[in-house]
């Protein structure tokens, strides 16, 4: 496995990144012991860098590699909806405590969508970055769905790493093209961040051209590194064969081939219109009380999963 460091932060990182939503109650659900073993066979793989969020409510599934890997051997992201200071404060004081770790390797403010996002929420990235100075981060930045959210990080040095929604069809960007994203992380870029890709496989949409989609991605000197959604150990090596230009076992693309993801609404959905309100995709619409999916517009970034009170809606 290759490695990268993150822009100028120094942060040396698989060009593989664990996308971790998948161990989580709304999608796979796997055990503490399951995650943990999981994460230890990516990390024997040569994936050293793990994608979580707040709102994945996952850090115990993480913390249990520790049991199998040194916490300094590993860089874990983490991402906030925070907008003050408080905000800040309290979500890397859940981060600390839930992973039983002194420090966080990288912190982001979640899905900004563009300058205005980031004024509004300048005292929570300011708090982090001054945590960042007082040794409790190392690195901090912002996720986006979009081009404008990346164009804007222009104007603000203390946005250190850009997580983009990129992939070969430019799917789930929603402000504009692939091309036009690109051409925004190729500013920020030789302004020195450090950018590792999100959907690079589209949300499961472009499954059936994973090898396209992963080879295109990680031939783009612009990205550090990819992260992808995995929950077994199939998906470990075939993604990590396909980043590092290797072979992938026929078996291992036949077991893949049977196992594609997908979306469900259990039938006791009663339409309370959170996930709709959620989707930045607008691929939730509530009729008859009940949440019906577009899955043409649906990417599976299973944030409407997440704040589904009752787990209604499932990625599986």
């Amino acid at each position: 496995m290759e490695y990268k460091k993150l822009g100028k932060t120094g942060i040396e990182v698989s060009r593989l990144c664990f996308g971790s939503l998948t161990l989580s109650k709304s999608q796979e659900n796997l055990s503490l012991k399951e995650s943990g073993e999981l994460l230890s066979f990516a990390y024997n793989q040569g994936i050293n860098f793990i994608d979580t969020a707040e709102l994945y409510e996952n850090y115990a599934n993480i913390r249990e590699v520790f049991k199998y890997v040194p916490r300094e051997n590993l860089v874990i992201t983490s991402k906030t909806y925070a907008y003050d200071k408080k905000g800040a404060q309290d979500s890397l004081k859940k981060y600390l405590d839930e992973l039983g770790t002194d420090y966080a390797d990288i912190f982001l403010l979640h899905e900004q969508e563009d300058e205005f996002t980031l004024k509004g929420h300048y005292e929570a990235l300011e708090e982090l970055y001054r945590l960042k100075k007082e040794g409790y981060i190392k690195a901090v930045g912002i996720s986006t769905h979009k081009i404008k959210a990346v164009r804007a990080a222009l104007e603000y040095p203390e946005i250190e790493i850009i997580h983009p929604m990129i992939n070969i069809e430019g799917l789930g960007i929603l402000d504009g093209t692939r091309d036009d994203m690109l051409d925004a992380i190729d500013k920020v870029r030789d302004n020195g961040v450090g950018i590792y890709a999100m959907k690079v496989l589209g949300g499961g949409h472009l499954i059936s051209r994973a090898e396209d989609a992963i080879k295109w991605a990680v031939d783009k000197p612009l990205f550090d590194s990819i992260a992808l959604g995995m929950q077994s150990r199939e998906e470990v090596i075939n993604n990590s064969r396909l980043i590092s230009h290797e072979e992938v076992p026929e078996e291992i693309k036949e077991s893949l081939r049977k196992s594609n993801r997908q979306i469900s609404v259990e039938e006791y959905c009663i339409g309370c219109g959170r996930c709709a309100a959620k989707c930045q995709a607008k691929a939730i619409k509530i009729i008859d009380n009940k949440a019906v999916i577009d899955r043409s517009k649906c990417i599976l970034c299973g944030y409407c999963a997440n704040v589904c009170p009752d787990f209604y809606i499932k990625v599986h």
